[in-house]
């Protein structure tokens, strides 16, 4: 699943949230995500929603042994995030976002 945001400036950040299912981490992890990407739609999200338990293999590609994992690949530098994504310091720390970033 991918979700688009629209921008303002010119900001495009690709992530891919590794989740189990509707475990209730994953669930947390994506609603906190969406949320705080409703809160910085001056940025474009390009977020690619992967499901360990339909893709396990895409798991063990990527080196993921913990879900719910966030990988934020572009801009570089690319940075990991483990756990349900509640400390928004720690979210906007590794996606590079500041409060001039917020709408």
């Amino acid at each position: 699943m991918k979700v688009k945001g629209l921008s303002t400036r010119g900001r495009t950040l690709r992530l891919r949230l590794f989740v189990a299912g509707q475990s209730p981490n994953s669930v947390a992890a994506l609603r906190h995500l969406r949320k705080l990407l409703a809160d910085y739609s001056s940025v474009t999200a390009d977020l690619e929603i992967v499901d360990l338990l339909q893709e396990p293999e895409r798991g063990m590609r990527e080196g993921v042994l913990v879900t719910p994992t966030m990988i934020k690949l572009s801009p570089a530098p690319e940075r990991r995030l483990v756990g349900n994504l509640s400390d928004i310091d720690s979210v906007l720390s590794v996606l590079g976002l500041t409060d001039s970033d917020r709408n």
